[in-house]
């Protein structure tokens, strides 16, 4: 919830600064604030960065394109499943889906379980229901579609391509499967072994090629019309952050928390202060890990729908013959982002894991 209000004010913010050089020498004649009654930038983008129950691709309402994906709830009466098309492309909470006796609505890609007796979602001041609950929502959403089409899709390229061709002939491979060991070789000789070191990083290797291809294909997909906003999600990057976590707390040798917890060689009445600033480091820095992802990825979307949107809130063609070029030349520069941002994760969770097995030379 934190996450969102936080996204929210930023996507003010940036809607501000790029829509202010526009809105100063515009010769329309509407307000600002009529054309925002008229078309509600924040809340599109919203829309099209946050989550979703099914996958939309283009057009609204019942005319819309959209792969309707599973919704699995856990509720007091046990589990309940549908498909997110039985909504009728409603996220406002007025179209009521009956299951096993209650009732559910979608509101805003929240899934609310109705009291018994209440035919309608009804709301307070601050616009909450107050007559409906959340249900534990275990469904297969827009996010965890996309990264089952990931998993897939490397299952292919490594399984189906470039382990068969390695299996079958001894000659270097050719097209796809060239680029991939060339990145394969990478992840090992660039950031793999100068990181952890010659003698352990066979060890990690596996995590470090799962992460790096996962992230750089994620954000790649995620750059298509109607794709889905993954590394851009902040649970998603939170457990990627756990992992290289978990990987520093598992194989954190003996040297590595004598020097985190009792520092040696400095006065003892200092070591407990060191302890508890080194200690709060070894959490700090996956959690910077996972924002930082988190930040570039949904930053890069949130600049080009802006830009977009300056068309429709202005109400002018004229506005495309800029605004269009911009999100053109930051769609191709979120190309590169794409593996940069894949690069640095997979680089410093390296570091930090070196760090952590990495043996010191007693004296």
């Amino acid at each position: 919830m934190i996450a969102q209000k936080s996204v929210k004010i930023i996507v003010t913010l940036l809607l501000g600064l790029v829509l202010f050089p526009f809105t100063a020498f515009s010769n329309e004649s509407k307000s600002l604030n009529e054309a925002e009654e008229e078309f509600n930038a924040t809340e599109m983008i919203m829309h099209h960065i946050g989550d979703a129950h099914g996958w939309h691709f283009f057009g609204e309402g019942e005319s819309s394109v959209t792969l309707p994906l599973p919704v699995i709830l856990y509720t007091d009466n046990g589990l309940v499943t549908f498909m997110s098309s039985e909504f009728h492309h409603d996220t406002e909470g007025h179209h009521i889906v009956e299951k096993n006796g209650m009732r559910f609505v979608n509101l805003h890609e929240d899934i609310y379980m109705l009291n018994d007796g209440a035919e309608t979602v009804e709301f307070d001041a601050e616009h909450h229901p107050v007559n409906a609950s959340k249900p534990w929502d275990i469904s297969i959403t827009k996010n965890v579609a996309a990264m089952f089409l990931t998993v897939i899709l490397m299952l292919l390229f490594f399984s189906a391509g470039l382990a068969r061709h390695h299996k079958k002939n001894e000659h270097a491979p050719k097209g796809l499967n060239n680029v991939l060991e060339t990145l394969v070789l990478f992840v090992r000789d660039e950031i793999a072994i100068p990181q952890i070191g010659e003698k352990k990083y066979m060890k990690f290797m596996p995590f470090l090629l799962t992460v790096f291809f996962f992230i750089w294909i994620t954000n790649l997909l995620g750059l298509l019309p109607g794709a889905a906003n993954v590394t851009g999600n902040i649970a998603v990057t939170v457990s990627l952050g756990l992992f290289t976590l978990a990987l520093i707390l598992i194989n954190g040798n003996k040297d590595y928390w004598k020097h985190t917890l009792w520092m040696p060689g400095i006065p003892t009445w200092v070591k407990p202060i060191l302890a508890v600033v080194e200690g709060a480091g070894v959490f700090i820095k996956p959690i910077a890990l996972m924002i930082r992802l988190f930040a570039n990825i949904t930053a890069g979307h949130i600049i080009i729908l802006s830009l977009i949107g300056l068309i429709f809130i202005l109400e002018s063609a004229g506005v495309a013959g800029i605004s269009v070029p911009f999100a053109l030349f930051i769609t191709v520069l979120e190309l590169l982002v794409a593996f940069l941002q894949a690069f640095i994760f997979t680089i410093l969770s390296a570091l930090f894991i070196g760090m952590a097995v990495e043996e010191h030379e007693h004296h």
